[in-house]
């Protein structure tokens, strides 16, 4: 392994495909058995390896490759762990916002109106579209029949409509909060 080590800091791929072969799967189970999540194993897989690559140059002739490696893979599962708890925290006290922003100070009517609002704002087709769908209850082949576009086509403006109206909510929501700061 310690031709291979050389030969990865020397740039050489197939040493370092070679090493992937060899090691991915290990370092799945590493990770995934400290993390107990198939994304952060995944994860940390390939930021591992993107790392091993990137510092090639740096890599020590006096510790095997297998060692560098799950240090390095160690060292990124426990940043990707720290971002997720952080994000996490950010997450749950956003909920704790909205929560409260409804409870205090959104009745049903008003939101209701908002969502209206945004609805007449879309283009003409996403509107008529969305409105066929959402409204009337009409299936997108239905819909298609009727407007002479396809299926396809009705199934973009009702995903673009949507989430151009959350978007515009979610927009209207941070407004809102920085007003009452």
């Amino acid at each position: 392994m310690c031709n291979t080590l050389q030969d990865i800091k020397d740039g050489n791929l197939d040493s370092f495909r070679a090493a992937y072969q060899e090691y991915h799967v290990k370092l799945y189970y590493y990770a995934f058995k400290h993390t107990q999540s198939e994304y952060l194993a995944e994860e940390t897989v390939q930021l591992s390896f993107i790392k091993l690559w990137e510092k090639r140059a740096s890599l020590s002739n006096h510790f095997d490759l297998s060692v560098q490696l799950f240090r390095i893979a160690k060292s990124i599962m426990i940043d990707l762990i720290r971002k997720q708890k952080v994000q996490q925290t950010h997450q749950h006290a956003f909920a704790e916002t909205v929560a409260q922003y409804i409870e205090t100070d959104l009745t049903p009517k008003y939101t209701l109106h908002k969502v209206y609002d945004h609805i007449e704002k879309l283009s003409p087709l996403r509107k008529l579209v969305f409105k066929l769908n959402r409204f009337e209850g009409l299936s997108h082949k239905e819909i298609a029949e009727k407007l002479s576009i396809s299926p396809k086509a009705v199934e973009n403006q009702i995903l673009r409509a949507v989430r151009q109206l959350k978007d515009a909510l979610m927009l209207a929501f941070i407004l809102w909060l920085q007003s009452r700061r």
